[in-house]
């Protein structure tokens, strides 16, 4: 039985010896046919056909891992339906990024329902079935790209390509309890991409893990050269400090009403702010008027111009709701074309007074969810309600992931969404898979897969080699600190006085256990190597100038001292060590997956 699909459980089965794309292949297609085809594909791979694909699928870095893409990108040989049976075509080439994960080695799959022509956030718009969350088949699975979420969320795929023009690669991630990655624009090329909002659209990435998503992105993102909105990527000028500022609208943001999902999400700020993060109360009124921009002006127009011509054509095979929205799109002129850019323009002007705020942004993913029933009854308002908070983003070239961030009294999932600038993607990553990790039991979707049992997200710069982590010059190391001097912990002023630089966080290899020390002031764990621990404890790498890292070391008192540690990926830093004769007696955390997680714990008791 194959219990995960994350992507560095297969890749170390299969370079163990435990586990053959074969098995993978075999278990996925046993558990689609448990579930149906449909609604959540409109088209699948035959079994045999995606056994003959692995044959010739070179060993790459995604090499064996299963995906899924949304029904309006292109695969060779496929119909491409958007939705829309009357609209399909069958391409002879696949789309860039498909091109690119499978020269990576993925294996696909299939191609998966949405919200046709990638028109709505609610998963209700498919004459090919509605998708519901997996964990309630009478609530939403957002959309437009809601087959791609659920097949994450359902552990059909290790991950899958999703679009996303005004919240459609963030919302279904919220409703299925996974990570949803919206790139910067550009990053990743729209060839081969039905268009919704052509200079709008993004190929967006669902995966469990912050760590899975970033995995993909790396292979999928690259210039395109027959892509007119493709960008090269750019660094971040500045890395997303360990005592960032995130922003908050000040005043009462809008729940509809619901206020499970209210508390859920001051939950998950104090969280953040457990991370170093310090809260700024920002306006946000210029990031929501632009916002209603996407539906309320001219960009409408665009979605009638990706399709113009069927439109006209075929009125009658379009849903009603979609064919209501696109065809709005003839009562705009040039003229409102040019003064809503004039408007968008400003309203990014004034937001740059909030950017000088904050580093990242925070906010719902979605202020609530609504049954399947409620959406067919009322389905434009409740529809703009869902992209409050998401519409936004892509008319202001920002940079988002989505990740879970707990569930409902009903059991149904909540999400928050980080959002950066643009080209901030893996700064922006690092900090939602740091938050996502401090989030008590986190599972990924409906698999009941332990996120702490997942390797978090690694800085690009290590991925490369599986020699012992280098620092950036000879002049400088990297110690792993596990405890006190966490970001937002007592001690951790004690790195930032040397100008430490935060480099992510790690989890150690099998084998080390984590004990509460008793009696340390402040509060501190020990770890300790003694080949029992399951592994998978919690660590934040940061790299200083050897200088500081000698006067560093002289403020450690016994029983602690850096030691070597080894961590998941097989790489050695040096890092906090304990004296084992220190820990007799001591509870044992260890099950907890880190110091932060323990303390939380303790939190949550009272």
């Amino acid at each position: 039985m194959i219990a995960t699909l994350d992507i560095e459980a297969l890749s170390s089965g299969y370079a163990d010896g435990s586990l053959t794309p074969e098995m993978v292949l075999e278990t996925i297609y046993q558990r689609i046919a448990r579930m149906g085809e449909r609604p959540v594909w409109i088209a699948l791979v035959p079994h045999d056909q995606a056994l003959a694909k692995l044959r010739d699928t070179p060993k790459g870095p995604l090499w064996g891992i299963p995906f899924a893409v949304k029904d309006n990108i292109d695969v060779a040989g496929m119909p491409t339906t958007a939705g829309c049976p009357d609209f399909a075509y069958t391409p002879s080439r696949s789309a860039h990024v498909v091109e690119r994960l499978q020269a990576a080695g993925a294996i696909l799959i299939g191609k998966t329902n949405l919200d046709q022509f990638a028109t709505g956030l609610v998963g209700t718009r498919s004459p090919y079935g509605i998708c519901s969350s997996v964990f309630s088949s009478e609530h939403i699975s957002g959309g437009s790209s809601a087959g791609s979420a659920v097949a994450v969320g359902a552990g059909l795929v290790s991950f899958s390509l999703g679009t996303d023009t005004a919240g459609s690669g963030r919302v279904p991630a919220a409703f299925n309890n996974i990570v949803g990655l919206k790139p910067t624009k550009g990053l990743i090329s729209t060839s081969g991409v039905v268009p919704a909002c052509r200079t709008q659209d993004c190929v967006s990435v669902f995966a469990g893990t912050v760590a899975d998503a970033v995995t993909v992105l790396r292979s999928a993102g690259g210039y395109d050269p027959d892509d007119p909105y493709s960008r090269r990527e750019k660094s971040c000028s500045d890395d997303i400090p360990a005592g960032f500022r995130f922003g908050v609208p000040s005043g009462t943001l809008e729940f509809f009403g619901d206020g499970a999902t209210a508390s859920l999400f001051d939950q998950t700020v104090a969280r953040l702010e457990s991370l170093g993060g310090t809260r700024v109360e920002i306006d946000f009124q210029p990031f929501d008027e632009a916002a209603r921009l996407l539906y309320a002006g001219p960009w409408v127009a665009e979605r009638l111009a990706a399709i113009r011509d069927f439109a006209r054509t075929h009125a009658q095979s379009i849903h009603e709701v979609v064919r209501g929205i696109i065809l709005g799109g003839d009562r705009f002129t040039a003229i409102d074309g040019f003064e809503g850019a004039y408007r968008l323009a400003a309203l990014i002007r004034r937001a740059e007074t909030e950017w000088a705020k904050m580093e990242l942004m925070i906010l719902p993913t979605t202020g609530t969810t609504y049954r399947i029933d409620e959406v067919l009854a009322d389905p434009l308002r409740l529809n703009s309600n869902l992209g409050r908070y998401t519409n936004f983003v892509n008319l202001m070239d920002l940079s988002a992931i989505a990740v879970p961030a707990g569930f409902r009294p009903n059991g149904l999932p909540f999400g928050v969404t980080l959002i950066g600038r643009a080209f901030a993607d893996e700064p922006l990553a690092r900090v939602a898979d740091r938050l996502h990790r401090t989030l008590p039991d986190a599972v990924i979707g409906a698999t009941g897969r332990s996120l702490a049992m997942t390797p978090g997200l690694e800085p690009r710069a290590f991925i490369s080699s599986r020699r012992p982590i280098a620092p950036s010059c000879p002049d400088k190391t990297i110690v792993a600190v596990v405890g006190a001097h966490l970001a937002g912990q007592p001690l951790h002023s004690q790195l930032e006085e040397r100008h430490a630089h935060f480099l992510g966080v790690q989890q150690t290899s099998p084998g080390y256990s984590l004990y509460a020390l008793p009696g340390a002031t402040p509060a501190k764990p020990g770890l300790v190597f003694d080949g029992k621990g399951a592994g998978a404890i919690e660590v934040e790498l940061y790299e200083m100038d050897m200088a500081a890292f000698g006067s560093f070391v002289a403020l450690i008192p016994p029983p602690l001292g850096i030691g070597t540690v080894c961590l998941a990926s097989n790489r050695q830093v040096k890092g906090f060590l304990c004296e084992s004769h220190a820990v007799a007696g001591a509870d044992d955390i260890t099950a907890y997956g880190g110091w932060r997680a323990w303390l939380g714990r303790k939190t949550n008791a009272r």
